[in-house]
């Protein structure tokens, strides 16, 4: 019988402690620790040393490396390809996260269905029955992705094509066995948390469970060029569940965000070693999966009510696409002494700077009100960009005062009431003017470079309350 022994493991960073702490000395969580039975290590000497991925490491000279560029398979997926950056990259690992029921095993398989036509797709699960994905994926190839084509309803059975195959297994070396015999060029774990290693005494979905097994599929991945995408199980907070160190090992790490009571989702990248991070990509969630959003400004502001008070056209960047999004703000008069400041999809402390600013540098009286700001669509806003769509649209809904329908707001605001210039203001005006808007306030540059885009009158201003004279309908 191997020797064991028990050790506590941080669920946040992985830190191994020979007794429980309250708290974490590495990452600082409190009572982040669990109890693992683990095997002690065989002492063993090693012949001769070994390189990463199975192979002798051998140092050679830079020039003499191949792989000027990668070979990626095109996704059909559009708006996925564009988040990974133009494709899947052969030998490269995907992380996918996501709140429970967001769409996650629903994109994958859907992916799953397209990548076949071109490569052998192993789908591993863990989690559901082959009975149960076999249903999801009829109902994915039922309706008619046009006018034609994959057989509507009442049309008889779907085409499945015959290089997708499923398996339902959680043990790993069950898993690379079938991996060697199949030999597929993408790989599909859902979920990380339900693979195990049986030569580990810890249960599956712990912290050195979850780190050995990524582990294993790197190097698999690395040593055999196949794609792997593995799907993560994520906490409270929303952060990926298991050790800190499996956002490391992995290539590229994907959120799927939305809210679960709307139709829209966006797969945003927050780590990528083959193309840009924070690209996101837009879709709608519908009876027939994940259906791409092309023109998402479009789709944000599609239901948008025209001169309505409270309501600022903010031109925010997700990674390289600029995307247009409505500011709703409303205020309401409250008789308690603390008002509320709510913010659905905002900063909330960049709200709280905004109503300060508000109130003490332009003069408008919010100590007696309650202020709320939503952005429409479920999009989450983080830039500094917004800040000053969400300055008009509060003091829009104060004043009753509508705001321009043909005018974008860019610009950060600071704390003395002026607005600071942002990045990428040719790619933001440039889309407003092609969407059909007339008008951009925005900072007044410091230097002059290159001249705004055609098609869009650009008014420039250098304090709030310049800018709220100029986006405000005068009464």
């Amino acid at each position: 019988m191997p020797k064991t022994k028990t050790i506590y493991v941080c669920q946040e960073c992985g830190k191994r402690s020979p007794k429980t702490m309250g708290k974490c000395l590495q990452c600082g969580a409190w009572n982040s620790y669990v109890e693992e039975v683990v095997e002690e290590p065989k002492k063993e000497k090693s012949k001769s040393p070994r390189g990463g991925f199975g192979a002798r490491s051998e140092p050679r000279r830079l020039s003499e490396i191949e792989g000027d560029t990668e070979d990626r398979l095109i996704l059909p997926i559009q708006e996925f390809g564009r988040v990974l950056g133009g494709g899947v990259v052969p030998g490269s690992v995907v992380l996918i996260g996501g709140d429970p029921g967001i769409g996650k095993s629903t994109l994958l398989l859907q992916t799953a269905i397209e990548m076949a036509k071109v490569s052998a797709v192993l789908y591993v699960s863990g989690e559901e029955s082959e009975r149960q994905i076999k249903m999801r994926a009829t109902r994915l190839l039922s309706p008619p992705a046009s006018g034609e084509g994959q057989g509507g309803v009442g049309e008889g059975k779907p085409n499945f094509p015959a290089d997708l195959l499923l398996v339902t297994e959680t043990n790993l070396n069950t898993i690379l066995e079938h991996i060697g015999d199949i030999k597929p060029g993408i790989l599909i774990i859902d979920s990380i948390q339900t693979v195990y290693m049986p030569e580990l005494e810890s249960s599956a979905g712990s912290v050195t469970q979850v780190r050995e097994t990524a582990s294993r599929l790197r190097e698999l991945a690395k040593s055999s060029g196949i794609a792997i995408f593995i799907i993560g199980h994520v906490t409270k907070e929303g952060a990926i569940a298991g050790p800190r160190v499996l956002e490391h090992i992995v290539d590229t790490v994907l959120y799927l965000e939305g809210d679960r009571f709307q139709s829209y989702r966006l797969l945003r990248s927050v780590k990528n070693r083959f193309g840009a991070t924070n690209e996101v990509g837009v879709f709608e969630m519908l009876e027939r999966g994940m259906v791409e959003v092309p023109n998402p400004s479009e789709a944000f502001l599609a239901e948008r009510m025209i001169n309505a008070p409270g309501s600022a056209i903010a031109v925010t960047m997700e990674g390289t696409r600029p995307l247009l999004v409505e500011v709703q703000g409303l205020t309401s008069p409250t008789n308690f002494g603390n008002p509320r400041r709510t913010g659905n999809g905002v900063d909330f402390n960049r709200l709280l700077l905004t109503t300060a600013v508000l109130t003490r540098r332009v003069g408008i009286r919010l100590a007696e009100q309650d202020v709320f700001v939503n952005i429409v669509g479920g999009l989450k806003v983080d830039e500094p960009a917004a800040d000053l769509a969400v300055a008009v649209a509060i003091a829009s809904s104060v004043n009753d005062r509508p705001v321009r329908a043909d005018t974008v707001l860019i610009g950060e605001v600071g704390l003395s009431g002026e607005l600071r210039s942002v990045g990428q203001m040719q790619a933001r005006l440039s889309e407003a003017a092609a969407l059909g808007f007339k008008t951009a306030i925005v900072p007044r540059p410091h230097r002059k470079g290159e001249g705004w885009p055609k098609g869009i009158e650009v008014i420039e201003v250098r304090s709030l309350r310049q800018a709220l004279d100029a986006a405000l309908v005068k009464e």
